[in-house]
């Protein structure tokens, strides 16, 4: 039999050894593989991505080489960090690589899944608790300088308000979340015994539906009268499309317990920003004045409402400094009203 080859992965000056196996000369975009012998007789299985350069199979074994030339070898490594080549082909708009990974994942592990973002879930309670959070600190620190409150005032208030807040906002997401996913299971319900009672009316209901959204009849009742042999899936369809409601998990309870400790959370470390420097300064700088403390205070809330702007730009399409400046301006009008209230009603009491 022909001596297996040498094939090296190449990128830049720096070499990493693949193994031996048979192959031709494969040129990629920032990776060049070498064969000893250019008269090979198959084709090597290539996949790119923004994060990995080339992949090579011999005898059932698969070689990945990264971008920090990292090797693993293995019957089941990874061909690509999938978590991210498909939201790379769209962030880069580039049709031909989201084409060729999707006609490849048949060919790909079972850890090789195309995944989304899972981490937005946690988006809402993260962004409303930490706005919600720094600008009631930032009003309470408005209002009382508007008013001509000592900074002790200032910090009792607001350490007291904040907490009590935080507290009552988490137990309110838990609890508002966990009755909202009760009463989508209930309509869940009713759902199902209507589709158990009269399944008729309801494909019925669903082929009108499809119709009013484009379909042409004939294959809008292909569809759901596919779908309707499935029941369960067809009822959970049906919560989508009819109600316009998402069935929640069966652990709802849990996530929705999550969700009201991740408000907590946001909610009291963003909050005691605002206050931070009433409490930092004065031990640094003991001579400046309670305007010197509120300037400070206006320039930390702005410059925590611009990263909470890019940090949300992280799960959505838009340019991070536009988030971050559209947060930061909408922040920024918030505190601006509670300081010109706080700032009147002292006028007025005078």
């Amino acid at each position: 039999p022909a001596r297996p080859k040498q094939i090296m992965a190449r990128k830049g000056t720096q070499q990493v050894r693949i193994g031996n196996c048979k192959g031709t000369a494969h040129r990629l975009k920032n990776t060049i593989c070498d064969s000893t012998d250019s008269s090979s007789s198959s084709d090597l299985p290539i996949t790119l991505s923004s994060r990995v350069s080339s992949s090579m199979s011999s005898n059932g074994s698969t070689a990945v080489v990264g971008e920090e030339n990292k090797l693993v070898v293995g019957e089941r490594a990874p061909l690509l960090p999938v978590a991210s080549a498909a939201r790379s082909a769209y962030e880069g708009f580039d049709q031909e690589a989201s084409r060729k990974y999707h006609e490849e994942r048949e060919t790909l592990p079972p850890s090789s899944e195309e995944h989304h973002q899972s981490e937005g879930g946690y988006l809402k309670p993260i962004i409303f608790g930490g706005l919600d959070g720094i600008l009631t600190a930032f009003a309470i620190v408005a209002g009382a300088t508007g008013g001509s409150l000592s900074p002790k005032v200032v910090l009792i208030l607001g350490f007291s308000n904040i907490f009590a807040d935080a507290l009552s906002m988490g137990v309110g997401e838990f609890l508002s979340s966990k009755a909202e996913n009760e009463w989508i299971l209930s309509e869940r319900e009713r759902e199902a015994w209507e589709m158990t009672n009269y399944p008729e009316g309801e494909i019925r209901e669903m082929i009108d539906i499809y119709e009013e959204r484009g379909m042409n009849r004939a294959d809008a009742k292909v569809v759901v009268e596919t779908m309707a042999k499935y029941e369960q899936f067809f009822v959970d369809v049906m919560m989508k499309e009819e109600l316009e409601l998402q069935v929640p998990e069966d652990n709802h309870t849990l996530g929705s317990f999550k969700e009201g400790v991740i408000m907590f959370f946001s909610f009291a470390i963003f909050g005691t920003f605002p206050l931070l420097g009433y409490i930092i300064i004065p031990i640094c700088f003991p001579n400046l004045g309670p305007e010197s403390l509120f300037i400070s205070a206006c320039g930390v809330t702005g410059l925590v409402l611009f990263f909470m702007g890019c940090v949300k730009s992280l799960f959505s399409v838009g340019k991070w400094y536009i988030s971050g400046l559209e947060t930061l301006l909408l922040g920024g009008t918030c505190a601006t009203v509670a300081f010109t209230i706080g700032q009147a009603m002292d006028n007025l009491i005078d």
